[in-house]
């Protein structure tokens, strides 16, 4: 579904190719001392690279396409996953074996459990670097993460600083929150030894049903989110971080997950230009060091129903040779769906390679895949030529990115850094101007500083509680937390009902996302059989802003885009009328039944 046509969005329509990115673009290409010196350290990365891989091994040049996932906290110890996946015990002989170009870290959700804390995630970065420099062409890593921002996608809790996802951001409206926030995301990541950020989004989320993408987007405006999509890569690179944008060539029109199956875009070549593009080309201007390929089908550029990952029409002949994009391409994850389901362990990462992509991101069966890439070599399948490209890309970006002359980090300034007070106090205010007031009825808010009581319920244990202990801890407020889950059943339902009866005021969380295919119709009638209480109700929406559409006559709704601790302070702050919402919905709230829309992009009320 795309959204109403708004005034920003007629510009884009207007300006078309020659809006925010197109602009950037010229301003980029300007002749100035700044972009000529830029341009000659360029050059200069790819002859030192160009020389680097000639004194490389088949071997070691295959390697450096592979990033891999490693198991435990210390290069050196052992952990048995890393023996599954690749018959070997520790992380640093995972990147010996294959002469790996880059790792990726995540939290314990997915397994791996590499960022405990700060001191530990920097030592561990500095042994897996000993590691690559000790070893075969003595390489230093790219090491990466997805640390988005916002409470989606991120792996480094507490004590590093949470800052607003791109949504939250977008409905600030402030490309210096933006790149304020970047920067300071970038800044911490750099300090634990983590030189690659998979980020930012850079796609324009204009389908609701965005399973994947959602909050993760700037929003539904190509101008906004090319714009905030730029302000990220600036601050990152002020940050000592490279950046990425994701998902090429735009993931903001699906209602399928990629990482489940594989998604149809089905936008024409025009629509691509005027709603997908803008934002990539945007970063591609303020030199963004790294683009993510999306594992999704997209008729219009390549018929014949390849993933974009794999389409060398896609990666080679529009992201390469149309955008003139000549830095790092690297692919989401092979192990997702919809690039393992359509390709076996031996196939999809020679096809991503043949059509385009340098980097090849956590390969199933890493043996299976690398001897692939090697014998496709051998074979001729891939060209001497075509692989040796790819590895002076890889090594041309370890060039710049100062690899070479400092590859490891202080573990005190990793602790010194991370969390700081600063970093803390900053990410509160940034989040504070992204708050979103959609409905206010009767002037519920802000409420009066009379002594209440106040139920707190809805979904997420930890967000219930959050808002409760937040609300209970002012002055002449009592509050109870009452968790009813994702999709809360009947029982808990009355539950809640009954509870109400025994207090002032209501505020119910909604994350209707987090229902998966029931799409947040329990919650819905969660929050109207508390509308039939008569009691006053507010409905904190803590993922997307979309939720209204199943209960629009709540009396209060605010639109915070996330469950982190700081959003859900911001939102009582704004209970009470500690700061005005100032927030702009950064996309169209449609009507459930699509035939009209609730609220428009730009809404946001205030007091």
């Amino acid at each position: 579904m795309q959204q109403p046509v708004t005034p920003s969005r007629r510009h884009v329509l207007a300006t078309g190719l020659f809006g925010v990115g197109a602009a950037l673009t010229a301003s980029a290409l300007l002749p100035s001392p700044a972009n000529a010196a830029a341009a000659g350290a360029s050059r200069a990365a790819r002859v030192r690279a160009r020389a680097l891989t000639r004194r490389m091994t088949l071997e070691e040049k295959v390697g450096q396409l592979f990033v891999v996932e490693v198991y435990g906290q210390s290069a050196d110890q052992p952990a048995a996953g890393n023996r599954t996946l690749y018959g070997v015990d520790t992380p640093a002989e995972v990147v010996a074996k294959y002469h790996a170009g880059g790792v990726i870290y995540f939290d314990a959700r997915r397994g791996p459990d590499n960022v405990r804390d700060p001191r530990q995630t920097a030592r561990l970065s500095n042994g897996l670097q000993r590691a690559a420099l000790g070893t075969g062409a003595r390489v230093p890593l790219l090491v990466s993460i997805d640390q988005e921002g916002g409470s989606v996608v991120y792996r480094l809790t507490d004590p590093a600083t949470l800052l607003p996802g791109n949504m939250a951001l977008a409905a600030g409206r402030s490309e210096t929150d933006t790149r304020r926030s970047a920067e300071i995301i970038g800044r911490e990541l750099a300090a634990l030894g983590i030189n690659q950020n998979y980020a930012p989004v850079a796609d324009v989320n204009v389908n609701p049903a965005n399973p994947v993408i959602g909050v993760r987007s700037f929003g539904s405006d190509p101008a906004l989110c090319a714009s905030l999509v730029a302000a990220s890569v600036r601050g990152y690179h002020r940050g000592g971080v490279a950046s990425a944008a994701k998902h090429f060539p735009g993931h903001g029109d699906t209602d399928t997950d990629s990482h489940t199956g594989l998604p149809q875009i089905n936008h024409t070549r025009e629509e691509l230009d005027r709603i997908d593009l803008p934002p990539f080309r945007a970063a591609i201007a303020r030199g963004v060091d790294t683009i993510m390929t999306a594992h999704i089908v997209v008729p219009a550029l390549d018929p014949t129903g390849v993933p974009a990952t794999m389409s060398h029409p896609i990666v080679t002949g529009l992201l390469r040779e149309e955008l003139g994009f000549d830095g790092l391409i690297v692919t989401d994850a092979l192990d997702m769906s919809g690039a393992a389901d359509q390709f076996p362990e031996d196939v999809a990462p020679v096809r991503a390679l043949k059509a385009g992509c340098d980097q090849l991101v956590l390969a199933p069966k890493m043996d299976i895949a690398y001897h692939a890439v090697l014998d496709a070599v051998r074979r001729g399948e891939i060209s001497e030529a075509r692989l040796n490209a790819s590895v002076e890309r890889v090594l041309a970006h370890k060039i710049r990115r100062g690899l070479f002359t400092h590859p490891y980090v202080d573990e005190d300034r990793a602790v010194r850094t991370v969390g700081s007070d600063r970093h803390l106090a900053a990410a509160q205010a940034i989040t504070d101007r992204t708050l979103t007031l959609v409905r206010n009825e009767g002037s519920l808010l802000p409420l009066s500083p009379a002594a209440r009581s106040v139920l707190v319920t809805g979904w997420g244990a930890a967000t219930v509680r959050t808002l409760a202990d937040t609300v209970a801890a002012r002055p002449g407020q009592t509050a109870t937390a009452l968790e009813t889950g994702a999709v809360p059943s009947e029982a808990r339902i009355a539950e809640a009902t009954a509870a109400a009866a025994g207090h002032d005021l209501v505020v119910v969380a909604v994350n209707a996302v987090a229902a998966g295919g029931e799409k947040g119709a329990a919650q819905a009638r969660l929050v109207q059989a508390l509308l039939d209480t008569g009691k006053a109700v507010v409905a904190v929406a803590v993922r997307n802003p979309y939720d209204i559409r199943r209960f629009p006559a709540v009396p209060a709704y605010l639109a915070t885009y996330s469950y982190g601790a700081p959003s859900l302070r911001a939102a009582v702050g704004a209970l009470y009328g500690d700061l005005s919402p100032t927030g702009k919905l950064p996309v169209a709230i449609p009507a459930l039944d699509s035939t009209g829309t609730l609220y428009p992009f730009g809404h946001g009320l205030t007091y």
